[in-house]
């Protein structure tokens, strides 16, 4: 696992000594989460009292900017004080603690400012998690005996029943105090329900322990929805009932499995798919093509649960940030023909009606292309207050970027950054004359013959466009995303597409017919360590190199994923929560045991 070292990640604003002395400083504290979904929460877990001492409580809580990825939140802590923190996500019935367990060497550290310091704000970029690679691990059956073995027994039993009332007598029955009194019993419900209806169910296949040991018991499932591998972390109470205190969520890798053959994967993608449509899992279409033959293409659910429409592979779902690509694409296009340089700062492109030319200045367009410019997302709270009806083409979201300060020097490192891609619409306008959606229909999506793909406006009433399911209480158990979402989508996302339309532009794109491959290198390069290239997010692993991008926002998500190395490309999208990426990489996982 990379360290998760702060250096370069705190920004000063300004520091004044008012006194000197003090018992603590406001330390303000920023995270992303790309994957954010509706319902989630995020807390920062450190050593001092204020940060819970590594419990996720309600003092710790971050406040969302609207219903936008990016989170803050403000702390006194002990002046001039080195400290370690984390941040954890809470998604459903499980803690999802950054880079895995709390344990000493892979916390982010920073130290605290003097006595007097104003504007301290830690930048914590993305949000990640995952099992540390240098601590091996390995697997058994037998896991913990006595109380600890009945209390995990009746967890799971208690998730896969989807009963109220279950989740009801496991909580009294089987956590302290400290747990069951950390919120509402509807709200423990609340959860239970919301992990079934991602998972329908968790089946423990084996209890890890490590090379170098961690405070809880680590629990390899399998759920019942795609077959896929989660870690869950149980903490217990020390002697006596030994209750259980914590639960959290942890990405780990697969137990070692056989190797599988092409046909066998592919068989078994459908099986798998076939039946998260059953139970209703998924809603949306999947095409899986190799070297430009379809080998196989479903939908199910509904487009609409108004009107009882059932999705079709000509469906047009919400592609959330997958428009990122087309943009990105459009502006090496103009690269390639002499009018424009990656080098080139975007000063020359936007006026200081968008932005001061003492930030413009500092931007290159290869930085807004990586992500690394330092700039946010304008889904903040001016967005979430006012009408969709105000942002229809890119110069309507110029209020919503006034005023944006950058979090980092620009170059310094990684930032997603919905901003920095609309401003890269801008300079598509500037340096053609054209529409930004102009440019995309004639030199990208047109080409391509992707006739069932643009940035339509919710109210024009386009055919077969599907509308975004988010789950709810109630007796509709539905909710839809139209007073969500934006009106119509830009350079940053918010387009519509088919599967069949995303696999014509990955053919269309590998054939050398939209950039040059020397151009689609840089594309699919990491420039940063952050498995992101330009527009493009970029990742190796056991099936090889893969480049694509998701989507995701309340109510949708989708996913693109071209394996380079097997020839192998596989679009999902998908109209309600989470809806894509767990089908989409149980995929990449079966690809990945193919020899």
């Amino acid at each position: 696992m990379r360290r998760l070292l702060l250096a370069s990640l705190l920004c000063f604003t300004s520091a004044t000594t008012l006194a000197a002395t003090c018992t603590s400083v406001p330390v303000t504290f920023k995270v992303s989460d790309p994957a954010a979904i509706a319902g989630q929460a995020m807390h920062v877990n450190g050593d001092q009292d204020a940060l819970g001492k590594w419990t996720a409580v309600v003092a710790n809580t971050m406040k969302r900017e609207g219903q936008s990825m990016n989170w803050s939140a403000t702390f006194e802590l002990p002046p001039d004080t080195p400290f370690q923190f984390k941040f954890m996500k809470r998604q459903g019935a499980m803690d999802t603690w950054e880079a895995g367990i709390a344990t000493y060497g892979e916390n982010r550290e920073a130290r605290t400012p003097a006595c007097g310091a104003r504007g301290f704000t830690i930048d914590g970029g993305a949000f990640r998690q995952a099992e540390r690679e240098d601590n091996p691990a390995t697997d058994d059956g037998v896991g913990p005996k006595g109380k600890k073995r009945a209390h995990i027994d009746a967890m799971l039993a208690a998730l896969n029943s989807n009963s109220p009332e279950a989740v009801r007598a496991f909580m009294q029955l089987h956590t302290a105090p400290s747990l069951l009194n950390a919120a509402p019993m509807e709200r423990h419900q609340a959860i239970f329900s919301e992990v079934f209806q991602e998972t329908r169910g968790l089946d423990w296949r084996a209890f890890r322990s490590y090379k170098y040991p961690v405070p809880e018991t680590v629990i390899v499932a399998q759920d019942r929805a795609y077959e896929s591998w989660h870690g869950v972390t149980v903490a217990f109470e020390t002697g006596g009932e030994e209750r259980i205190t914590g639960v959290g969520r942890l990405g780990v890798k697969p137990p070692t499995q056989k190797p599988i053959s092409e046909e066998i994967a592919f068989g078994s993608v459908k099986g798998i798919t076939l039946r998260a449509c059953e139970k209703g899992v998924f809603s949306g279409s999947i095409l899986i093509s190799k070297q430009g033959k379809v080998l196989f293409e479903h939908a199910c659910g509904e487009a609409s649960k108004r009107y009882h429409a059932a999705n079709n592979l000509d469906t047009k779902f919400n592609l959330g940030s997958m428009n990122k690509m087309f943009t990105s694409l459009a502006i090496s296009q103009l690269v390639e023909q002499g009018k424009l340089k990656y080098t080139d700062t975007i000063d020359a492109f936007v006026d200081e009606t968008w932005l001061p030319k003492s930030i413009t200045s500092q931007v290159t367009i290869h930085q807004l292309l990586s992500h690394t410019s330092g700039l946010g997302s304008y889904f903040n709270d001016k967005y979430w207050n006012s009408s969709r009806l105000l942002y229809r083409d890119v110069n309507d979201y110029k209020p919503l970027v006034v005023g944006d300060k950058l979090a980092f020097k620009p170059g310094e490192r990684f930032g997603y950054s919905n901003t920095g891609m609309l401003l890269l619409g801008v300079v598509i306008e500037k340096v053609t004359g054209k529409s930004y959606f102009e440019v995309i229909r004639t030199n990208i999506t047109g080409p391509a013959g992707m006739s069932n793909t643009d940035s339509y406006a919710m109210d024009d009433p386009v055919e077969n466009l599907a509308t975004g399911h988010i789950p709810a209480p109630g007796p509709l158990k539905w909710t839809e995303n139209s007073l969500m979402h934006v009106l119509k989508g830009g350079p940053a996302g918010g387009g519509y597409s088919t599967v069949r339309d995303l696999d014509r532009f990955a053919n269309h794109m590998l054939a050398g017919k939209v950039v040059k491959r020397e151009t689609l290198e840089r594309h699919w390069t990491d420039h940063i360590k952050a498995r992101y290239g330009y527009g493009f997010q970029v990742s190796t692993g056991p099936a090889g190199k893969v480049v694509g991008h998701s989507g995701g926002f309340p109510g949708l998500n989708g996913q693109l994923d071209i394996y380079l190395d097997r020839g192998v490309t596989v679009a999902v999208l998908a109209n309600q929560d989470g809806g894509a990426s767990p089908l989409a990489n149980k995929i990449g996982e079966l690809l990945g045991r193919v020899k």
